[in-house]
């Protein structure tokens, strides 16, 4: 560990902020609440995507883009919609600027005042239902799968990078249907899709469910969500799923000629995760060493590091790490051979574990004389010595044995701090140690929200598989046939 960087336990937050600039995933820009993804932390995130996208794409999604741009009248078609993202829209309102009176900087031209403010698209609902009223005439335009990969902007006044910046990337899933049946189930399917990608590829254990109706989506009608537990106890919604229903085809007047003749209005999806993603990964698996990666997931998962003192000594490491890479790029894992000579090993060994590199090789000649190699796993911090002979299949199998092993630590930390609350009192209580309480609630918002008040801890979420059960609101004391989770959250 570094000598200077804090840990977990001492300040959690301090601890992820610190990390995530000293691993190089990203800094603050000069542009307040935004910040820049540096190529390293980039890298994860191309991997991310590259990942959905194929995911979405087995479903049928196609790629597509709409503007940056959205017209204020858009917004206001849709009551909930515009309601709901009001306090966080930036807005266009003009389009050139011109010197002030005492030129000595610049100001909006007075001349070049928008005839219709746009807002900078803080999602894309609106955009694009208009677009699709173009788009669809009949039943045999449907269904319409796109997805978009785009930036979006949240005037956001408290930030955090990756978990809420005011500028950050994400996809956004946009779809059309003849039915609410259909609709209803291509939502379902992407909010499994999202659950399948975090529990695979980030190896981070996800609880499936459902928002209660203060939590979802302005506008929809429903919204599936996965929620994951962060190493402090605290929530984080890593990615919803909304069936919106007619809202949006009736706000812009999308309808189709049914299979029976009749103008009848399109039903709606939207389905979306973020560089928040980003942040979910770090939280779930990092230590006090620095950034831990999933090997399905880090840019680089193999590095070979040679310890050498004479030029022979350096000609046959040289050789080996050759085999080595090729061997290992043929099973498709990325590898690195850091033979450069402006850092000593000790520097490298600190600066792979820091980064999260999974796998750690050494080619040391000492030990290359007796035929091993030493081996370090990033996700325990343990070294051994393996025969140089079947390396490549031992660190295929290794990398194969890491991604599972922090999946089952995460969801063996998500068990120990999940637990069932069945009192206003044991509620206050335990919900200053953090973890998920499954608890009894009367089914209404003002509860929910009184809750919320008192302790800050929201309704993450109604599970998809959730046992029946009756019992008492903790809060009011009125019947109730479920318990859901409560949780604070990011």
């Amino acid at each position: 560990m570094a000598k200077d960087f804090v840990t977990r336990e001492e300040n959690y937050s301090e601890w992820y902020n610190e990390l995530v600039t000293r691993a190089d995933l990203a800094e603050n820009s000069s542009v307040r609440g935004c910040m820049v993804i540096k190529p390293y932390g980039y890298a994860i995130w191309e991997k991310m995507q590259h990942t959905l996208d194929n995911m979405f794409k087995a479903t049928g999604v196609q790629n597509a883009y709409f503007p940056l741009f959205i017209p204020k009248s858009f917004f206001e078609k849709e009551a909930e919609h515009v309601e709901g993202f009001a306090k966080e829209c930036a807005v266009v309102t003009h389009h050139r600027l011109s010197k002030s009176p005492d030129g000595k900087g610049l100001v909006p031209d007075p001349e070049a005042k928008l005839e219709e403010e746009l807002i900078v698209r803080p999602t894309s609902e609106t955009i694009i239902w208009d677009t699709y009223r173009k788009w669809i005439k009949s039943y045999r335009d449907l269904p319409i799968l796109c997805n978009q990969w785009a930036n979006v902007v949240r005037w956001e006044m408290r930030t955090r990078m990756f978990l809420r910046t005011a500028e950050f990337l994400w996809q956004e899933g946009h779809t059309a249907h003849e039915t609410s049946e259909e609709a209803e189930q291509e939502t379902i399917k992407m909010m499994h899709v999202y659950a399948d990608f975090a529990e695979k590829y980030m190896a981070m254990p996800v609880i499936r469910g459902v928002k209660t109706a203060n939590e979802r989506f302005a506008g929809a009608v429903n919204t599936y969500c996965i929620e994951a537990m962060m190493q402090d106890g605290k929530a984080l919604q890593a990615g919803t799923s909304h069936f919106l229903g007619q809202n949006f085809a009736k706000a812009f007047d999308v309808k189709f000629l049914s299979k029976d003749n009749k103008l009848e209005y399109v039903w709606a999806t939207s389905w979306g995760v973020s560089t928040r993603l980003m942040g979910a990964l770090i939280m779930t698996h990092s230590d006090d060493n620095g950034l831990v990666l999933p090997p399905a997931l880090a840019p680089l998962q193999v590095a070979i590091i040679p310890i050498y003192k004479t030029d022979e000594e350096k000609q046959m490491i040289d050789a080996l790490a050759e085999k080595i890479q090729k061997k290992l790029k043929d099973k498709n894992i990325s590898v690195k051979y850091d033979d450069d000579t402006k850092t000593k090993p000790g520097w490298k060994f600190n600066e792979y574990e820091f980064k999260g590199v999974p796998v750690r090789l050494t080619l040391g000649a000492r030990d290359l004389k007796e035929d091993k190699i030493e081996v370090f796993r990033r996700d325990t911090c343990e070294k051994s010595l393996h025969q140089t002979e079947d390396i490549c299949l031992y660190v295929e199998n290794l990398l194969n044995e890491i991604q599972d092993n922090l999946f089952q630590k995460a969801f063996s930390l998500r068990e120990a701090k999940t637990r069932k609350v069945d009192t206003w009192e044991e509620f206050k209580t335990e919900i200053e140690k953090g973890g998920f309480l499954l608890c009894h609630w009367d089914g209404t918002t003002e509860t929910e929200l009184k809750i919320k008040e008192e302790t800050k801890a929201t309704i993450r979420c109604i599970p998809l598989d959730n046992e029946q059960e009756e019992g008492k609101c903790i809060y009011t004391g009125k019947p109730s046939k479920q318990r859901v989770i409560f949780a604070r959250n990011y």
